[in-house]
C-alpha cells in the first residue's frame, strides 16, 4: 500500500492487517509527536490529519490514528504535527495561535489540538468560510486537556481567522501525487475490495475475516482486548455501500456512509436529526464512524438505532452466497449484542420512509458531556397525526434495556389520542415505567434513567402542543478571563491576618 507521509510518498508491503496508525508513525517511522493517551479514540492526543481530493480540491479530516489500521489510509495525504512547521518559514497559524494564546501547559494534548485546529484552517481557507466559535469548539469536540482549559485553545481557533499561512492544499505536487498513487485493490492480509460482489467474495474465501469501514468500535477489540486481526475487508471502496439520496419515497442511508457526511447531508432537510448528530461522539469519530457500524455492533447504547426504529426502517443485508434479504429495524435486535446479522452477511443500506421523515419527530440524548460522549439515555419520537389527533406513534430508548427498544405499551396509550389529551400522556408515562427495567451504570442509575424517559417524552408531548421547552446546552466556556481566578474576601478572613 502507497500514501503520502507529510512530505513523500511511502510504500509498505509487510505490515499487520490491523497494524495503527499510531503505532506505525510512533514505530516505524520514529513520528513521537503523535500521542497515545487513551488508545480507545477518546481524548484526541493522536489526532492526524488526512487528506483527499474531493470536487476537485484537497480537503481534510480528522482521525484518531490510535484505532485507525495504517493500511486504510492508503492513498491518502497524512499529515503528523512535525511536517506543520516545515511547510514555509514559521509556524503554522494553528501553531502560532497556540503560543500567543498560551494555549499549551504540559503539551501532552497540544499536538493533537494543533492538527484539530489546522484542519479547520485549512478546510476554512480552501471553501472561504469564516472560523467561529461554533467551528472551532466543534472542530476541538474530540481533544481533551486537563491543565489549561479550553479558553485559550478556544481564543487560538479564533485567532487563526484572518492569518496567511503555506496551505497543504495549495502544495503543486500535491495533487498529482494523491491522483498517481497506485494502490492493488487487495493483498494477502488487508483486503481492499472496490465492489459489493467483491467484498462478499473475500468474506466467502476468508470466512474468518472481520468487514471494517470506520474501525472506530472494532478496533477496540485490538486495542483494549489485545485481539489480532489477521485478515480485515476493507469496506471503504465499495460504492453500494455509500449511496446517500432520496430516491422515489424512500432516503436511502448505505451502511457505509459516516456520520459526518449524514450530518452536512441532514443540515438544511433534517434539522432535528442534523443537531442530534452533532452530540454523537467527537468529530474525530464522527469523520470515521459508519452509521452501518454503529448498528452492526449491537450495543444498547448506540445512538442511531433509536432513530432508525422510530422511522420504521428497512434494514439491507447481502450474503456471501449471492441472495439479499429486508429485515425491519424492529425485529433486527435478539438480545444484548446479538442482531439478525449472520457471520456470512454485510449490511448494505438503510431505508427510510420520506412520508415518515416529514412527520413530527424529535430526539433527544443526555449524557454527562455534550461532546465526546456515550448516551445515558437517548429517545427518539415519532408523531403521525390526522388533525388533532394521532394515529400512529413511536418511542424509541437508547440506554433504557438490553438493546435498543420501542415501549410499545407506551405507544399504544397515545395512538388514538388526541394532541391535548394530558390523560393519555400519563398513562403513556405510567406504561413506559412499568415497561423499562434499566440498569445503574456509571452514567446513571436506574431510577435516573427512568425518570429521564419519562421527562423527555413529556417534552416531546410539549413540543408537539406547541409549547418551547427551552434546551440546557452545558455550561459554556468563558469568553473572557475576568471572571476567573479572582479573590473573594471572607470576614472571617481577617481574623487569621
Amino acid at each position: 500500500m502507497k500514501f503520502i507521509l507529510n512530505d513523500r510518498v511511502v510504500e509498505e508491503t509487510s505490515l499487520p492487517s490491523d497494524f495503527t496508525a499510531l503505532r506505525y508513525l510512533r514505530e516505524k517511522r520514529g513520528l513521537t509527536g503523535t500521542k497515545e493517551g487513551c488508545a480507545s479514540g477518546d481524548c484526541g492526543a493522536c489526532t492526524l490529519l488526512v487528506g483527499a481530493i474531493e470536487e476537485g480540491e484537497v480537503t481534510y479530516s480528522t482521525l484518531n490514528a490510535c484505532i485507525t489500521p495504517v493500511q486504510s489510509l492508503a492513498g491518502k495525504h497524512v499529515v503528523s504535527v512535525e511536517y506543520l512547521a516545515q511547510l514555509g518559514e514559521g509556524l503554522h497559524p494553528a501553531q502560532q495561535a497556540m503560543v500567543d494564546a498560551h494555549g499549551s501547559q504540559c503539551g501532552f494534548c497540544t499536538p493533537g489540538f494543533v492538527l484539530s485546529l489546522a484542519g479547520l484552517y485549512e478546510n476554512s481557507s480552501v471553501k472561504e468560510q469564516n472560523i467561529d466559535r461554533e467551528s472551532v469548539c466543534d472542530a476541538i469536540s474530540g481533544n481533551l486537556c486537563r491543565c489549561t482549559g479550553y479558553r485559550p485553545i478556544i481564543e487560538a481557533g479564533l485567532a487563526m481567522e484572518g492569518q496567511q499561512g503555506h496551505l497543504l492544499s495549495q502544495q503543486d505536487w500535491l495533487k498529482t501525487a494523491l491522483a498517481d498513487l497506485d494502490n492493488p485493490a487487495a493483498n494477502t492480509k488487508y483486503l481492499r475490495p472496490t465492489s459489493l460482489a467483491e467484498a462478499l467474495a473475500a468474506k466467502k474465501q476468508h470466512p474468518e475475516a472481520e468487514f471494517i469501514a470506520g474501525g472506530t468500535d472494532l478496533m477496540l477489540e485490538n486495542t483494549q482486548r489485545y485481539k489480532d486481526f489477521d485478515v480485515l475487508i476493507d469496506l471503504n471502496n465499495v460504492a453500494e455501500i455509500q449511496q446517500l439520496e432520496e430516491q422515489g419515497e424512500q432516503l436511502i442511508i448505505g451502511a457505509g456512509v459516516t456520520y459526518s457526511q449524514l450530518e452536512n447531508f441532514s443540515k438544511s432537510a433534517y434539522p432535528h436529526l442534523y443537531h442530534l448528530l452533532s452530540r454523537i461522539a467527537s468529530r474525530q469519530i464522527r469523520n470515521r464512524g459508519t452509521i452501518g457500524g454503529n448498528v452492526a455492533n449491537g450495543s444498547p447504547i448506540a445512538d442511531m438505532p433509536p432513530i432508525l426504529l422510530a422511522f420504521d426502517a428497512d434494514v439491507r443485508l447481502d450474503k456471501v452466497d449471492g441472495s439479499s434479504r429486508t429485515v425491519k429495524m424492529s425485529d433486527f435486535y435478539l438480545g444484548y449484542k446479538q442482531t439478525q446479522l449472520a457471520e456470512d452477511e454485510c449490511i448494505v443500506a438503510f431505508h427510510l420512509s420520506l412520508d415518515k421523515l416529514a412527520e413530527f419527530h424529535r430526539f433527544y440524548k443526555v449524557s454527562k458531556r455534550m461532546e465526546d460522549d456515550i448516551s445515558s439515555v437517548l429517545l427518539a419520537a415519532r408523531f403521525t397525526l390526522n388533525g388533532d389527533q394521532m394515529t400512529e406513534v413511536r418511542l424509541a430508548f437508547g440506554g433504557m434495556a438490553a438493546t435498543p427498544i420501542r415501549v410499545k405499551a407506551a405507544e399504544a396509550c397515545l395512538q388514538t389520542a388526541k394532541v391535548t389529551d394530558d390523560v393519555a400522556l400519563e398513562k403513556a408515562l405510567q406504561a413506559l415505567r412499568e415497561e423499562l427495567n434499566p440498569m445503574s451504570d456509571m452514567r446513571a442509575s436506574a431510577q435516573y434513567r427512568l425518570d429521564m424517559a419519562c421527562n423527555l417524552v413529556r417534552k416531546t408531548w410539549l413540543e408537539l402542543n406547541g409549547n418551547t421547552v427551552p434546551s440546557f446546552s452545558g455550561h459554556p466556556v468563558p469568553e473572557s478571563w475576568l471572571s476567573l481566578g479572582q479573590e473573594i474576601g471572607q470576614q472571617e478572613g481577617a481574623k487569621h491576618a
